[in-house]
Protein backbone atom coordinates (compact mmCIF):
# COMPACT_ATOMS: atom_id res chain seq x y z
CA UNK A 1 0.00 0.00 0.00
CA UNK A 2 1.08 3.58 -0.51
CA UNK A 3 2.36 5.44 2.54
CA UNK A 4 -0.13 7.89 3.93
CA UNK A 5 0.75 11.53 3.74
CA UNK A 6 2.36 13.11 6.75
CA UNK A 7 -0.32 14.05 9.25
CA UNK A 8 -0.10 16.53 12.11
CA UNK A 9 -0.26 15.16 15.64
CA UNK A 10 -3.86 15.23 16.79
CA UNK A 11 -5.19 15.48 20.28
CA UNK A 12 -6.98 12.17 19.78
CA UNK A 13 -3.58 10.56 19.26
CA UNK A 14 -2.62 11.55 22.78
CA UNK A 15 -4.98 8.78 23.79
CA UNK A 16 -3.72 6.21 21.27
CA UNK A 17 -1.83 4.38 23.98
CA UNK A 18 -4.58 4.93 26.50
CA UNK A 19 -8.00 3.40 25.83
CA UNK A 20 -10.94 3.90 23.53
CA UNK A 21 -12.85 7.15 23.51
CA UNK A 22 -15.71 5.51 25.37
CA UNK A 23 -13.49 4.49 28.25
CA UNK A 24 -10.89 7.24 28.44
CA UNK A 25 -12.69 9.22 31.13
CA UNK A 26 -12.18 6.27 33.45
CA UNK A 27 -8.45 6.97 33.79
CA UNK A 28 -8.10 10.73 33.30
CA UNK A 29 -7.24 11.00 36.99
CA UNK A 30 -4.27 8.64 36.65
CA UNK A 31 -1.40 9.97 38.79
CA UNK A 32 1.22 7.68 37.29
CA UNK A 33 0.50 8.40 33.64
CA UNK A 34 -0.91 11.92 33.25
CA UNK A 35 -1.97 11.93 29.62
CA UNK A 36 -2.41 15.28 27.89
CA UNK A 37 -6.03 15.78 26.85
CA UNK A 38 -7.68 18.76 25.17
CA UNK A 39 -10.86 20.38 26.41
CA UNK A 40 -12.73 19.49 23.22
CA UNK A 41 -11.94 15.81 23.53
CA UNK A 42 -12.89 15.68 27.19
CA UNK A 43 -16.21 17.40 26.47
CA UNK A 44 -16.88 14.83 23.75
CA UNK A 45 -16.06 11.98 26.07
CA UNK A 46 -18.44 13.27 28.70
CA UNK A 47 -21.34 12.10 26.54
CA UNK A 48 -19.88 8.60 26.09
CA UNK A 49 -21.37 5.39 27.42
CA UNK A 50 -19.91 3.30 30.22
CA UNK A 51 -16.95 1.00 29.46
CA UNK A 52 -17.58 -2.59 28.48
CA UNK A 53 -17.81 -5.06 31.40
CA UNK A 54 -14.61 -6.84 30.32
CA UNK A 55 -12.59 -3.61 29.90
CA UNK A 56 -9.23 -3.63 31.72
CA UNK A 57 -8.17 -0.20 32.96
CA UNK A 58 -4.42 0.02 32.26
CA UNK A 59 -3.93 2.43 35.16
CA UNK A 60 -4.85 -0.37 37.56
CA UNK A 61 -2.10 -2.60 36.19
CA UNK A 62 0.68 -0.37 37.51
CA UNK A 63 1.46 -1.12 41.19
CA UNK A 64 0.53 1.47 43.79
CA UNK A 65 2.35 0.47 46.96
CA UNK A 66 2.19 2.21 50.30
CA UNK A 67 5.51 4.08 50.72
CA UNK A 68 6.55 5.34 54.15
CA UNK A 69 9.27 7.94 54.75
CA UNK A 70 10.57 9.35 58.03
CA UNK A 71 12.16 12.80 57.91
CA UNK A 72 14.04 14.95 60.39
CA UNK A 73 16.04 18.18 60.52
CA UNK A 74 19.41 18.05 62.30
CA UNK A 75 20.71 21.30 63.77
CA UNK A 76 22.91 22.55 66.63
CA UNK A 77 21.55 24.44 69.67
CA UNK A 78 20.91 28.08 68.88
CA UNK A 79 22.17 30.76 68.59
CA UNK A 80 24.81 29.80 66.05
CA UNK A 81 28.21 31.47 66.23
CA UNK A 82 31.38 31.03 64.11
CA UNK A 83 30.25 27.92 62.27
CA UNK A 84 28.75 27.11 58.89
CA UNK A 85 26.05 27.74 57.67
CA UNK A 86 26.73 31.01 59.50
CA UNK A 87 25.06 33.42 61.86
CA UNK A 88 23.54 35.28 58.88
CA UNK A 89 21.80 32.08 57.72
CA UNK A 90 18.03 32.29 58.32
CA UNK A 91 17.37 28.88 59.89
CA UNK A 92 13.63 29.27 60.29
CA UNK A 93 13.09 30.42 56.71
CA UNK A 94 15.19 27.62 55.24
CA UNK A 95 13.57 24.94 57.38
CA UNK A 96 10.12 26.14 56.42
CA UNK A 97 11.14 26.09 52.76
CA UNK A 98 12.54 22.56 52.97
CA UNK A 99 9.54 21.19 54.86
CA UNK A 100 7.21 22.67 52.25
CA UNK A 101 9.26 21.23 49.37
CA UNK A 102 9.33 17.83 51.05
CA UNK A 103 5.58 17.72 51.46
CA UNK A 104 5.01 18.74 47.84
CA UNK A 105 7.43 16.08 46.56
CA UNK A 106 5.89 13.35 48.70
CA UNK A 107 2.40 14.28 47.55
CA UNK A 108 3.55 14.18 43.92
CA UNK A 109 5.24 10.80 44.34
CA UNK A 110 2.59 9.16 46.51
CA UNK A 111 4.80 8.90 49.62
CA UNK A 112 3.49 9.06 53.19
CA UNK A 113 5.95 11.21 55.14
CA UNK A 114 6.30 11.38 58.93
CA UNK A 115 8.23 14.49 59.94
CA UNK A 116 9.84 15.04 63.32
CA UNK A 117 8.00 18.08 64.67
CA UNK A 118 11.13 19.68 66.13
CA UNK A 119 14.70 19.61 64.85
CA UNK A 120 17.10 17.15 66.46
CA UNK A 121 19.79 19.18 68.23
CA UNK A 122 21.32 16.93 70.90
CA UNK A 123 22.21 13.31 71.65
CA UNK A 124 18.90 12.67 73.36
CA UNK A 125 17.01 13.83 70.27
CA UNK A 126 19.15 11.65 68.03
CA UNK A 127 18.58 8.60 70.23
CA UNK A 128 14.82 9.19 70.09
CA UNK A 129 14.97 9.49 66.31
CA UNK A 130 16.96 6.27 66.01
CA UNK A 131 14.63 4.34 68.30
CA UNK A 132 11.59 5.56 66.41
CA UNK A 133 13.00 4.59 63.03
CA UNK A 134 14.00 1.14 64.30
CA UNK A 135 10.50 0.61 65.66
CA UNK A 136 8.58 1.94 62.66
CA UNK A 137 10.89 0.50 59.98
CA UNK A 138 9.96 3.01 57.26
CA UNK A 139 11.03 2.48 53.66
CA UNK A 140 13.58 5.26 54.02
CA UNK A 141 14.86 8.07 56.22
CA UNK A 142 15.62 11.62 55.06
CA UNK A 143 17.68 13.96 57.24
CA UNK A 144 18.22 17.63 56.41
CA UNK A 145 21.45 19.01 57.85
CA UNK A 146 21.45 22.57 59.15
CA UNK A 147 24.94 22.72 60.65
CA UNK A 148 28.33 21.36 59.70
CA UNK A 149 28.77 19.79 63.15
CA UNK A 150 25.80 17.45 62.51
CA UNK A 151 27.83 15.12 60.29
CA UNK A 152 28.78 12.75 63.14
CA UNK A 153 25.05 12.18 63.65
CA UNK A 154 24.55 11.49 59.93
CA UNK A 155 27.37 8.95 60.05
CA UNK A 156 25.80 7.28 63.07
CA UNK A 157 22.41 7.09 61.35
CA UNK A 158 24.03 5.46 58.31
CA UNK A 159 25.31 2.66 60.55
CA UNK A 160 22.44 2.20 62.99
CA UNK A 161 19.13 3.24 61.42
CA UNK A 162 18.74 0.02 59.44
CA UNK A 163 16.88 1.68 56.54
CA UNK A 164 18.02 3.47 53.35
CA UNK A 165 19.29 6.93 54.32
CA UNK A 166 19.11 10.13 52.28
CA UNK A 167 21.25 12.99 53.62
CA UNK A 168 20.41 16.46 52.28
CA UNK A 169 23.28 18.87 52.94
CA UNK A 170 22.36 22.33 51.63
CA UNK A 171 25.40 24.24 50.40
CA UNK A 172 27.10 25.75 53.43
CA UNK A 173 26.70 22.70 55.68
CA UNK A 174 29.56 20.51 54.42
CA UNK A 175 33.08 20.42 53.01
CA UNK A 176 34.31 17.76 50.61
CA UNK A 177 35.81 15.90 53.53
CA UNK A 178 32.43 15.54 55.22
CA UNK A 179 30.79 13.87 52.21
CA UNK A 180 33.73 11.96 50.76
CA UNK A 181 33.31 8.66 52.59
CA UNK A 182 29.67 8.53 53.62
CA UNK A 183 28.48 9.50 50.14
CA UNK A 184 30.01 6.28 48.77
CA UNK A 185 28.56 3.89 51.32
CA UNK A 186 25.91 1.36 50.29
CA UNK A 187 22.55 2.23 51.73
CA UNK A 188 23.24 5.98 51.73
CA UNK A 189 22.51 8.74 49.22
CA UNK A 190 24.10 12.12 49.96
CA UNK A 191 22.78 15.23 48.19
CA UNK A 192 25.03 18.29 48.67
CA UNK A 193 23.24 21.02 46.73
CA UNK A 194 20.67 23.82 46.78
CA UNK A 195 18.79 22.08 43.95
CA UNK A 196 15.70 20.51 45.52
CA UNK A 197 14.85 18.26 42.52
CA UNK A 198 18.05 16.35 43.34
CA UNK A 199 16.58 15.61 46.76
CA UNK A 200 13.34 14.52 45.12
CA UNK A 201 15.39 12.11 43.01
CA UNK A 202 16.41 10.43 46.24
CA UNK A 203 12.74 10.01 47.10
CA UNK A 204 12.18 8.55 43.63
CA UNK A 205 14.77 5.89 44.45
CA UNK A 206 12.79 4.81 47.51
CA UNK A 207 9.57 4.81 45.49
CA UNK A 208 11.17 2.75 42.70
CA UNK A 209 12.31 0.07 45.13
CA UNK A 210 8.80 -0.23 46.56
CA UNK A 211 7.38 -0.47 43.05
CA UNK A 212 9.78 -3.34 42.33
CA UNK A 213 8.80 -5.04 45.57
CA UNK A 214 5.09 -4.80 44.81
CA UNK A 215 5.38 -5.98 41.19
CA UNK A 216 4.82 -9.33 39.56
CA UNK A 217 6.35 -10.07 36.12
CA UNK A 218 4.66 -12.59 33.86
CA UNK A 219 7.36 -14.69 32.21
CA UNK A 220 5.55 -16.14 29.20
CA UNK A 221 7.55 -19.02 27.74
CA UNK A 222 7.81 -22.81 27.63
CA UNK A 223 5.12 -24.94 29.22
CA UNK A 224 5.76 -24.56 32.96
CA UNK A 225 3.89 -22.61 35.62
CA UNK A 226 5.70 -21.53 38.78
CA UNK A 227 6.60 -18.45 40.80
CA UNK A 228 9.89 -17.21 42.23
CA UNK A 229 11.16 -13.94 43.72
CA UNK A 230 14.11 -11.92 42.41
CA UNK A 231 16.74 -11.35 45.06
CA UNK A 232 17.49 -7.77 46.09
CA UNK A 233 14.67 -6.28 43.98
CA UNK A 234 11.96 -8.36 45.64
CA UNK A 235 9.97 -8.68 42.41
CA UNK A 236 7.81 -11.77 41.95
CA UNK A 237 8.33 -13.69 38.69
CA UNK A 238 5.43 -15.86 37.57
CA UNK A 239 6.22 -18.26 34.73
CA UNK A 240 3.20 -19.17 32.60
CA UNK A 241 3.06 -21.41 29.51
CA UNK A 242 3.57 -19.64 26.21
CA UNK A 243 0.28 -20.96 24.85
CA UNK A 244 -1.54 -18.97 27.54
CA UNK A 245 -1.13 -15.80 25.51
CA UNK A 246 -1.95 -17.03 22.01
CA UNK A 247 -5.03 -18.93 23.24
CA UNK A 248 -6.27 -15.78 24.94
CA UNK A 249 -5.48 -13.69 21.83
CA UNK A 250 -7.70 -15.97 19.75
CA UNK A 251 -10.63 -15.10 22.03
CA UNK A 252 -10.16 -11.32 21.84
CA UNK A 253 -13.07 -9.69 19.97
CA UNK A 254 -12.83 -6.74 17.61
CA UNK A 255 -14.87 -4.47 19.86
CA UNK A 256 -15.23 -0.71 20.19
CA UNK A 257 -12.05 -0.35 22.23
CA UNK A 258 -10.08 -2.22 19.56
CA UNK A 259 -11.52 -0.21 16.67
CA UNK A 260 -11.04 3.16 18.37
CA UNK A 261 -7.49 2.44 19.47
CA UNK A 262 -6.46 1.10 16.08
CA UNK A 263 -7.91 4.17 14.36
CA UNK A 264 -6.18 6.57 16.76
CA UNK A 265 -2.87 4.71 16.47
CA UNK A 266 -3.07 4.97 12.70
CA UNK A 267 -4.15 8.62 12.63
CA UNK A 268 -1.41 9.64 15.01
CA UNK A 269 1.35 8.20 12.84
CA UNK A 270 3.52 10.40 10.68
CA UNK A 271 3.25 7.71 7.99
CA UNK A 272 1.79 4.24 7.59
CA UNK A 273 3.91 2.05 5.32
CA UNK A 274 3.14 -1.70 5.36
CA UNK A 275 0.28 -2.36 7.85
CA UNK A 276 -3.31 -2.55 6.63
CA UNK A 277 -6.43 -2.07 8.74
CA UNK A 278 -6.63 -5.74 9.72
CA UNK A 279 -3.04 -5.56 10.95
CA UNK A 280 -4.00 -2.59 13.11
CA UNK A 281 -6.97 -4.44 14.61
CA UNK A 282 -4.83 -7.50 15.37
CA UNK A 283 -2.23 -5.24 16.97
CA UNK A 284 -4.79 -3.86 19.40
CA UNK A 285 -6.22 -7.34 20.03
CA UNK A 286 -2.73 -8.29 21.21
CA UNK A 287 -2.81 -5.23 23.48
CA UNK A 288 -6.21 -6.13 24.99
CA UNK A 289 -5.09 -9.76 25.39
CA UNK A 290 -2.00 -8.62 27.29
CA UNK A 291 -4.08 -6.38 29.57
CA UNK A 292 -6.52 -9.19 30.26
CA UNK A 293 -3.73 -11.67 31.03
CA UNK A 294 -2.00 -9.21 33.36
CA UNK A 295 -5.26 -8.56 35.18
CA UNK A 296 -6.13 -12.26 35.44
CA UNK A 297 -2.68 -13.09 36.84
CA UNK A 298 -2.56 -10.00 39.11
CA UNK A 299 0.66 -8.99 37.38
CA UNK A 300 2.18 -5.61 36.52
CA UNK A 301 4.73 -6.39 33.79
CA UNK A 302 5.47 -9.10 31.26
CA UNK A 303 8.22 -10.62 29.14
CA UNK A 304 7.21 -13.04 26.41
CA UNK A 305 8.80 -15.48 23.98
CA UNK A 306 7.37 -13.46 21.11
CA UNK A 307 9.85 -14.59 18.43
CA UNK A 308 9.18 -18.22 19.23
CA UNK A 309 5.45 -17.62 18.97
CA UNK A 310 5.76 -15.83 15.64
CA UNK A 311 8.20 -18.42 14.30
CA UNK A 312 5.70 -21.17 15.12
CA UNK A 313 2.92 -19.11 13.47
CA UNK A 314 0.78 -19.27 16.58
CA UNK A 315 -0.47 -15.70 16.16
CA UNK A 316 -1.12 -13.61 13.02
CA UNK A 317 0.79 -10.65 14.38
CA UNK A 318 3.88 -10.05 16.51
CA UNK A 319 3.01 -8.03 19.61
CA UNK A 320 5.42 -5.16 18.79
CA UNK A 321 2.83 -2.40 18.40
CA UNK A 322 0.87 -3.65 21.41
CA UNK A 323 4.02 -3.53 23.52
CA UNK A 324 4.56 0.09 22.43
CA UNK A 325 1.09 0.96 23.75
CA UNK A 326 1.75 -0.72 27.09
CA UNK A 327 5.18 0.87 27.45
CA UNK A 328 3.68 4.32 26.94
CA UNK A 329 1.34 3.64 29.86
CA UNK A 330 4.12 2.71 32.26
CA UNK A 331 3.49 -1.03 31.93
CA UNK A 332 6.66 -2.93 31.09
CA UNK A 333 6.21 -5.26 28.12
CA UNK A 334 9.42 -7.03 27.20
CA UNK A 335 10.46 -9.07 24.20
CA UNK A 336 11.99 -12.53 23.80
CA UNK A 337 11.31 -13.67 27.38
CA UNK A 338 14.39 -11.71 28.50
CA UNK A 339 13.79 -11.39 32.22
CA UNK A 340 16.73 -9.07 32.93
CA UNK A 341 15.74 -6.95 29.94
CA UNK A 342 12.28 -6.59 31.47
CA UNK A 343 13.63 -5.61 34.90
CA UNK A 344 15.87 -3.04 33.16
CA UNK A 345 12.78 -1.54 31.52
CA UNK A 346 11.02 -1.55 34.88
CA UNK A 347 13.91 0.50 36.25
CA UNK A 348 13.41 3.32 33.72
CA UNK A 349 9.65 3.15 34.27
CA UNK A 350 9.72 3.12 38.07
CA UNK A 351 12.69 5.42 38.68
CA UNK A 352 12.51 7.83 35.73
CA UNK A 353 8.79 7.77 34.78
CA UNK A 354 9.60 7.09 31.14
CA UNK A 355 9.72 4.05 28.87
CA UNK A 356 12.85 2.08 28.15
CA UNK A 357 13.73 0.56 24.81
CA UNK A 358 15.32 -2.90 24.84
CA UNK A 359 17.64 -3.23 21.87
CA UNK A 360 20.02 -5.36 19.87
CA UNK A 361 23.39 -3.51 19.77
CA UNK A 362 25.11 -3.09 16.39
CA UNK A 363 28.58 -1.62 15.84
CA UNK A 364 28.84 1.03 13.12
CA UNK A 365 32.61 0.83 12.68
CA UNK A 366 33.07 3.43 9.93
CA UNK A 367 31.96 6.27 12.23
CA UNK A 368 32.48 4.48 15.56
CA UNK A 369 28.81 4.61 16.58
CA UNK A 370 26.52 2.20 18.39
CA UNK A 371 23.21 1.39 16.67
CA UNK A 372 20.46 0.29 19.06
CA UNK A 373 17.82 -1.61 17.11
CA UNK A 374 14.52 -3.33 17.91
CA UNK A 375 10.89 -3.38 16.77
CA UNK A 376 9.40 -2.16 20.05
CA UNK A 377 9.93 1.32 21.45
CA UNK A 378 7.64 3.52 23.47
CA UNK A 379 6.76 6.87 21.92
CA UNK A 380 6.57 8.95 25.13
CA UNK A 381 10.34 9.29 25.28
CA UNK A 382 10.30 12.41 27.48
CA UNK A 383 8.01 10.83 30.08
CA UNK A 384 4.64 9.16 30.41
CA UNK A 385 2.90 12.50 30.96
CA UNK A 386 4.56 14.12 27.93
CA UNK A 387 3.54 14.24 24.28
CA UNK A 388 4.59 11.29 22.10
CA UNK A 389 7.51 11.53 19.72
CA UNK A 390 6.84 11.21 15.97
CA UNK A 391 6.44 7.62 14.79
CA UNK A 392 5.87 5.61 11.62
CA UNK A 393 3.79 2.44 11.49
CA UNK A 394 5.73 -0.41 9.90
CA UNK A 395 5.59 -4.20 9.83
CA UNK A 396 7.72 -6.43 12.04
CA UNK A 397 10.92 -6.52 10.02
CA UNK A 398 11.87 -10.17 10.53
CA UNK A 399 8.48 -11.61 9.58
CA UNK A 400 6.89 -8.77 7.55
CA UNK A 401 3.79 -9.26 9.70
CA UNK A 402 1.61 -7.01 11.79
CA UNK A 403 2.46 -3.61 13.23
CA UNK A 404 5.79 -2.44 14.59
CA UNK A 405 6.59 1.17 15.35
CA UNK A 406 9.54 3.14 14.05
CA UNK A 407 9.94 5.81 16.72
CA UNK A 408 11.97 8.83 15.64
CA UNK A 409 14.33 9.74 18.47
CA UNK A 410 15.37 13.41 18.78
CA UNK A 411 18.81 14.00 17.26
CA UNK A 412 21.29 15.72 19.56
CA UNK A 413 19.62 14.55 22.79
CA UNK A 414 21.39 12.52 25.46
CA UNK A 415 20.47 8.89 26.09
CA UNK A 416 21.22 6.38 28.85
CA UNK A 417 21.81 2.63 28.48
CA UNK A 418 21.10 0.27 31.38
CA UNK A 419 21.16 -3.51 31.65
CA UNK A 420 20.76 -5.72 34.70
CA UNK A 421 23.24 -8.56 34.32
CA UNK A 422 21.52 -10.00 37.39
CA UNK A 423 19.67 -8.37 40.29
CA UNK A 424 23.02 -7.49 41.88
CA UNK A 425 24.84 -5.88 38.94
CA UNK A 426 23.91 -3.23 36.37
CA UNK A 427 25.66 -2.02 33.20
CA UNK A 428 25.35 1.77 32.85
CA UNK A 429 26.55 3.96 29.96
CA UNK A 430 25.50 7.21 28.27
CA UNK A 431 25.64 8.67 24.78
CA UNK A 432 24.07 11.12 22.34
CA UNK A 433 21.50 10.45 19.59
CA UNK A 434 23.14 11.00 16.19
CA UNK A 435 20.47 9.81 13.74
CA UNK A 436 17.58 7.46 13.04
CA UNK A 437 18.34 4.58 10.66
CA UNK A 438 15.73 3.63 8.06
CA UNK A 439 14.92 0.06 7.00
CA UNK A 440 15.59 -0.17 4.10
CA UNK A 441 18.31 0.59 3.12
CA UNK A 442 19.42 -1.01 6.41
CA UNK A 443 18.25 -4.39 7.54
CA UNK A 444 17.35 -5.12 11.13
CA UNK A 445 14.60 -3.82 13.35
CA UNK A 446 12.27 -0.90 12.68
CA UNK A 447 13.42 1.49 15.40
CA UNK A 448 17.16 1.87 14.91
CA UNK A 449 18.96 4.74 16.58
CA UNK A 450 22.61 5.71 16.16
CA UNK A 451 24.40 6.79 19.35
CA UNK A 452 27.77 8.40 19.90
CA UNK A 453 28.86 6.86 23.18
CA UNK A 454 30.40 8.86 26.02
CA UNK A 455 33.81 7.87 27.37
CA UNK A 456 33.99 4.72 25.24
CA UNK A 457 36.75 4.83 22.67
CA UNK A 458 35.51 1.95 20.53
CA UNK A 459 31.86 1.12 19.85
CA UNK A 460 32.74 -2.58 19.73
CA UNK A 461 33.48 -2.49 23.46
CA UNK A 462 29.99 -1.52 24.66
CA UNK A 463 28.97 -4.09 27.25
CA UNK A 464 25.83 -6.18 27.17
CA UNK A 465 23.06 -7.31 24.83
CA UNK A 466 19.44 -6.21 25.04
CA UNK A 467 20.54 -3.09 26.87
CA UNK A 468 17.65 -0.74 27.63
CA UNK A 469 17.94 2.76 26.20
CA UNK A 470 16.02 5.71 27.59
CA UNK A 471 16.08 9.36 26.56
CA UNK A 472 18.11 11.74 28.73
CA UNK A 473 21.27 11.57 30.84
CA UNK A 474 20.22 9.74 34.00
CA UNK A 475 23.56 8.39 35.10
CA UNK A 476 23.62 10.14 38.49
CA UNK A 477 20.16 9.06 39.67
CA UNK A 478 20.68 5.47 38.48
CA UNK A 479 24.07 5.29 40.22
CA UNK A 480 22.40 6.69 43.34
CA UNK A 481 19.63 4.07 43.24
CA UNK A 482 22.15 1.26 42.82
CA UNK A 483 24.29 2.48 45.72
CA UNK A 484 21.25 2.93 47.96
CA UNK A 485 20.26 -0.71 47.39
CA UNK A 486 23.65 -2.39 47.05
CA UNK A 487 23.68 -2.99 43.28
CA UNK A 488 27.12 -2.99 41.67
CA UNK A 489 27.46 -0.63 38.67
CA UNK A 490 29.83 -1.38 35.79
CA UNK A 491 30.63 0.75 32.75
CA UNK A 492 31.91 -0.20 29.31
CA UNK A 493 35.71 0.10 29.12
CA UNK A 494 37.62 3.08 27.82
CA UNK A 495 40.28 2.36 25.20
CA UNK A 496 43.24 2.74 27.56
CA UNK A 497 41.68 0.44 30.16
CA UNK A 498 40.81 -2.35 27.70
CA UNK A 499 43.46 -5.04 28.32
CA UNK A 500 43.48 -6.50 24.81
CA UNK A 501 43.53 -3.15 23.00
CA UNK A 502 46.05 -1.55 25.32
CA UNK A 503 48.50 -4.45 25.01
Amino acid sequence: MKPESILPMRTSHHCHSCISRRQCLQILSSAGVGLAMSGNLVRGLAQSSKPAPDFVDPDKLRPKPKIRLDAAILQQPRPYWLGWPGTAYDLDARQQEYRSSLRESCQRLGIDVREEAKPVEDEAGLAALLNGVKGRKPDGLLVILQHMQCWPWANRLSKEAGVPLIVFSPIGTSFTGHVNNISRQPGVHVVSTLHWPAVENGLRMIRARRLFEESRILWIRGDQRNETVLERLGTKVRAVPRKTFNELFDKMPVNEEVRDLAADFRRGARRVVEPNEEDGLNCVRAYTAAKRLLADEQANALSMDCLGMVGARLVPTPPCGAWTMLQDQGITAGCEADLHGATSMMLTSYLLDRPGYMNDPVAETARNLLIVSHCTSGTRLNGFAQKPSPYILRSHSESALGVAVQVLWPVGEKATLVRFRNPNELILDTGTVVSNVDTPPAGGCRTSVELKMDDIEDCRDVLGFHQVVTLGDHRRIIEGFCQLYGINVVHSPRYESHPKLAA
